[in-house]
């Protein structure tokens, strides 16, 4: 992921998030402290018995009874870990992971392996997890080492304003306007391409440009998108306003080699997309600060390397 240093955990830390399963063809919401969203797991599909095919990794995974997963615990919106309630985690990559294990197993008991960033490929690799959910951008480069599924998620550059500024909605109305961005990143040189009469003035770190913007010293500020959805999640002083304008495609990493897994876990990610659990997934998450309609979730194997 660019623009985001995720806390590398000491210790073989796990959290495991065990729900009870069901029969048929839905699955009940978790017990437990993984409450975050019942709603979301009540009517998340099930896998048939004849797609976990015998030897697979979904067989391995359902006779071990739960989806082990790499995930961060420190990232707000998308996967955090409660502090007063260790057994809960939230966001838009822990309700995915959710969903996922409802899918093979019937419920949703997850045990998430803290990664750094540059242990994902080795996890897999070494088999400690079975699918990274972990704003893990997709590139031909990643591509030669793990499988990439998805991508399930577009973020890329998007703008905030201070809450209650109504004029600016997103990118098309940044033309003469002081526009904020972060030194060093890709806002600098995307920002002129986009509206070449805007002002650019540049921070050295993303609080001091949240400071800034909400101190007036601009009109707006353009970073990664779920930098900002952080940054409103902190300060309600500001709002994330339309969606982003440059892409950067999350993918699910999986082992390298495994087609089967791979196949599965597109099918899984198509159903939750027609079935409204992706939609859903995003309102309860990103979508609490973004003033926008759920984006479309881009096109399965639309990535190059994925």
């Amino acid at each position: 992921m660019k623009g985001r240093a995720l806390l590398a955990v000491a210790g073989a830390l796990a959290v495991v998030l065990a729900g009870c399963g069901s029969g048929g063809d839905s699955a009940v919401p978790p017990q437990g402290g993984a409450t975050s969203s019942p709603d979301l797991l009540k009517n998340a599909p099930v896998a048939a018995a004849a797609a976990i095919l015998p030897g697979s990794t979904m067989e391995r995974i359902k006779q071990r009874g739960k989806l082990v997963v790499a995930e961060a615990l420190d990232a707000p919106l998308l996967s955090q870990q409660n502090p007063s309630n260790p057994d809960e985690v939230t966001g838009f990559d822990a309700d995915l992971a959710k969903l996922l294990a409802v899918y093979i197993l019937g419920k949703p008991a997850v045990e998430i392996v803290p990664p750094a960033t540059e242990t994902r490929e080795a996890l897999l690799a070494n088999g400690t997890v079975d699918v990274v959910f972990n704003t893990y951008t997709i590139t031909e480069e990643r591509a030669q080492q793990v499988s990439f599924a998805g991508p399930y998620f577009e973020s890329g550059l998007a703008v905030a304003v201070k809450s209650g500024n109504t004029d600016i909605k997103g990118i098309d109305d940044l033309g003469g306007k002081k526009v904020i961005v972060g030194a060093n990143t890709p806002a600098v040189t995307e920002v002129p391409k986009k509206q070449p009469s805007a002002e650019v003035v540049t921070f050295g770190t993303d609080p001091q440009a949240v400071t800034a913007l909400l101190q007036g010293r601009g009109d707006a500020y353009v970073q990664d998108l779920t930098i900002l959805a952080s940054d409103a999640k902190a300060n309600p002083q500001l709002t994330v306003v339309g969606n982003p304008f440059t892409k950067e495609p999350y993918g699910i990493g999986l082992k390298h080699g495994d087609d089967e897994f791979k196949k599965f876990v597109n099918d899984w990610l198509k159903k939750i997309q027609d079935g409204g659990q992706w939609a859903a997934a995003w309102k309860n998450s990103l979508g609490t600060v973004v003033d926008s309609a759920p984006p479309t979730p881009p096109a399965i194997g639309s990535a190059p390397g994925s």
